[in-house]
């Protein structure tokens, strides 16, 4: 027996034989590398069947041990860097070994050729031969799937051997099945196995065809049925007779009748129920009409919650869900107070809660139905592009539903609920149209009175329904839309706020849905002040509280693992729940350095430090800004260097520093794109430093907007910023002057650690962050 090298492919349920001309798909690189490889010498390979298809990346013991060798007789290039490959099988072989190449496995075969000589001249050979033919003759007429005549045709039967190989390519065998007999090498043996195989395989067929023929027998009873009940309904039509049809007419009629409609709706329903009655049941068109009807019916037309307003109790219930968040509280009490006044005559306001995540924006909506004794729905806005969404479909449409404004009134019950519109800032548009200018409709208090969906093409009235949007921030918001909305800003909690959100909040939450109780565990004050310190760095609390939730499940284990009756967390033991400290307070640089600045940002998600770095080289005035920076930061930076340019003398700076000197103005984490005129007097300042061989101090950061005179123009977000320079061990913080007004908005305990320093111009701010050239 001959022993030969030659390329593997890997075959996933498929298994083919000796004599056998067939095609394949090649998807896998290392099985196209194997064909092109093939193809480069004398166009063989070695085909064996995976013995788990769904494996991608295999080995020996992955793949059978007997395959085919082949000759590849074409190959076709699909899309996709898939190759069609049609072979011809040629001799059985089995796999001695399996070699990794750099780019396609090589086996090392051992090949079984046929023994043609002696395969007529055994009489049990000749038996078993028979009952073959008369397997490949039986399967032929059970086996539907195939070709008449295709399996007699295809059959080689010049011998026995090749008889079974290409009966069994063309039959449709399970791949075991057909691994079975290419792993019978005895011609006699084959016969035989070949024989057991079909007769289980005629066996399963016959069964199968006996259960089609009664499955199709009891169909076309039924069908049969069918039309003798659609000839009796015509019978029962024409005797006045149709006692189902029109006992659901009545019924329609009845609940239309006994249900409080605006008057259009009820003429409108009323003609439906008509048409209705003048469909046959059978028709698409009277399903249709049943679930119009139903819509009608269900939605809450003129039913309202009838709720006595008690202020006390919703501040009480506000004051009890949320710590701090004075204004929104404020804001949605005037309403309250408002709509007791004026009784049903007020309109419900459209607020917008625009703030970092984490704050508290959705739950506040929930605390509102609360405190408003209203049910809550919830619509998430995130990603929406199918203006459908909103307005519904129209009826010509199979499976047109109303849009989810509708459907969710309707899931409320009533048409006063509290509706939250999450995420608001997110909803996008595309060819389905612009969701965004549908919600212009449904949030105008002049307009929703009378809003209209496709699907029901009647105004339903949603000036009682109280909206609530929540944004992460306004700018991806539409003008229009966000013009129909009071807008309210959550800012980020201070540390204080934080602390007390997670003693009187989120502990006792943590510890319930765990399954614990204030028994078997306690927090310290001061680890809880080292979770917010050390462990958690956001605007909101929502990593405060997946921190507490941490302790909260290994304690569990604790308890239950190791029997540990009570466990007390303390700022000593916090490392062994949550691991060694995320963040130090003290992030700024150790050291004064010349060109480094610490300005202060705002972000969707609060207020973070940017550091601003400048460096002076030789050049010819070449400007150079990095750093994913915005058209508006790039001209801040001009307008600085333009405005130390003009006042070089004071600064005492080289007046030809624009003409020899190039400048670089970087600022780090380049991936993140950064805009805004705020960083004007921190980029100013950077490359003042550089100029001047001045080192900026350490402990300092700054924010304002520059001009080219040197004046500080006042920025937004100054409370962000504010909490984000004490997080990050900020020790004295120069805002512009104009932003004085707004430190009286923000508490006091949150900036204690902070010398706060209004400055009116760029003098100011020299004079404060940069030290004496001699003293560098």
């Amino acid at each position: 027996m001959e022993t030969i090298k030659l390329p593997l492919i890997a075959l996933r349920d498929l298994v083919i034989f000796p004599h056998m001309v067939t095609h394949f798909d090649c998807g896998r690189s290392i099985s196209v590398n194997a064909v092109e490889t093939a193809e480069l010498h004398d166009s063989k390979v070695f085909l064996v069947a995976q013995i788990d298809p769904s494996l991608l990346d295999i080995k020996i013991d992955d793949i059978y041990k007997i395959g085919t060798v082949a000759t590849i007789k074409q190959i076709l290039k699909l899309p996709g860097g898939i190759v069609r490959v049609l072979v011809e099988g040629t001799d059985r072989a089995e796999l001695l070994s399996l070699h990794e190449k750099e780019e396609y496995f090589e086996a090392e075969i051992k090949v079984y050729p046929e023994d043609l000589d002696d395969e007529n001249t055994n009489k049990d050979i000749e038996a078993a031969l028979r009952l073959a033919e008369e397997d490949i003759y039986s399967y032929s007429k059970l086996d539907e799937k195939l070709i008449p005549g295709l399996l007699e045709s295809a059959v080689d039967m010049s011998t026995p051997g090749r008889l079974v190989d290409t009966a069994a390519g063309y039959a449709n065998l399970k791949t075991e099945d057909n691994q079975k007999i290419l792993e019978t090498i005895n011609i006699y043996d084959r016969l035989v196995k070949f024989h057991e195989i079909m007769q289980n395989e005629i066996e399963v067929l016959s069964i199968e065809k006996n259960i089609d023929k009664k499955v199709k027998s009891k169909m076309n009873k039924l069908q049969r049925e069918y039309y003798l009940k659609e000839q009796l309904k015509v019978i029962h039509k024409e005797l006045g007779d149709d006692e189902e049809d029109e006992e659901t007419i009545a019924r329609y009629k009845r609940l239309i009748s006994e249900k409080k409609l605006p008057e259009e709706v009820k003429n409108k329903a009323i003609r439906e129920v008509k048409k209705l009655g003048n469909t046959n049941s059978a028709s698409p068109e009277y399903t249709v009409g049943v679930n119009y009807l139903d819509w009608i019916i269900d939605l809450p037309w003129l039913e309202r919650k009838n709720t006595i307003i008690n202020l006390k109790n919703a501040r009480k219930t506000l004051d009890r869900d949320h710590y701090g968040l004075k204004s929104v509280k404020e804001r949605i009490l005037e309403f309250i107070a408002a709509k007791k006044l004026s009784g049903k005559n007020s309109r419900s306001p459209i607020l917008c809660l625009v703030g970092p995540p984490g704050v508290g924006k959705t739950s506040i909506a929930r605390s509102v139905s609360s405190a408003l004794n209203r049910d809550f729905v919830r619509m998430s806005l995130g990603g929406i592009t199918d203006e459908a969404e909103i307005r519904g479909h129209r009826r010509t449409y199979i499976g047109a539903l109303p849009g989810k404004i509708i459907s969710l009134i309707k899931k409320a019950g009533a048409n006063d609920p509290v509706f939250l519109l999450d995420e608001i800032d997110k909803i996008g548009n595309s060819f389905r149209g612009d969701p965004a200018s549908a919600l212009l409709e449904v949030l105008d208090p002049e307009q929703n009175s009378s809003f209209t969906d496709n699907y029901l093409e009647l105004p339903f009235d949603l000036s009682n329904v109280f909206f609530i949007a929540t944004a992460n921030t306004i700018a991806t918001i539409p003008r229009p839309l966000l013009d129909r909305m009071e807008v309210i800003r959550l800012e980020g909690y201070t540390p204080n706020e934080k602390f007390n959100i997670g003693k009187k909040y989120l502990i006792d939450k943590q510890t319930k849905e765990n399954g614990l109780n204030k028994d078997q565990i306690k927090i310290s004050d001061k680890a809880l002040s080292d979770i917010i310190d050390y462990y958690t760095r956001e605007s909101g609390v929502r990593s405060l509280e997946k921190a507490i939730a941490k302790i909260m499940r290994k304690a569990a284990l604790e308890i239950v693992e190791d029997g540990t009756e009570k466990i007390s967390i303390s700022s000593r033991n916090l490392h062994d729940y949550l691991g060694e400290k995320k963040y130090l307070i003290d992030e700024i640089g150790k050291n004064d350095e010349i060109g480094m600045v610490n300005g202060l940002a705002w972000t969707e998600v609060g207020g973070t430090t940017l550091s601003i770095e400048a460096t002076i080289m030789d050049g010819q005035g070449k400007i150079t800004l990095t750093g994913s920076l915005g058209d508006v930061m790039k001209e801040s930076a001009i307008a600085g260097i333009s405005y130390i340019a003009t006042n070089g003398e004071k600064y005492d700076v080289d007046p030809n520093f624009r003409k020899n000197k190039d400048i670089h103005i970087h600022v780090p984490e380049g991936a993140v794109p950064k805009d805004g005129p705020s960083a004007g007097i921190t980029i100013t300042t950077a490359v003042l430093s550089a100029l001047t061989k001045r080192k900026v101090r350490r402990d300092i950061a700054m924010t304002g907007e520059i001009t080219l005179r040197g004046k500080v123009l006042p920025i937004g977000g100054l409370k962000e910023k504010l909490l984000a320079a004490e997080r990050f061990g900020v020790k004295k913080v120069l805002i512009p002057f104009e932003n004085k007004r707004d430190l009286l908005n923000i508490e006091d305990d949150a900036i204690k650690n902070l010398e706060i320093i209004p400055i009116k111009d760029m003098e100011e701010v020299a004079e404060i962050a940069l030290g004496d050239k001699d003293d560098n």
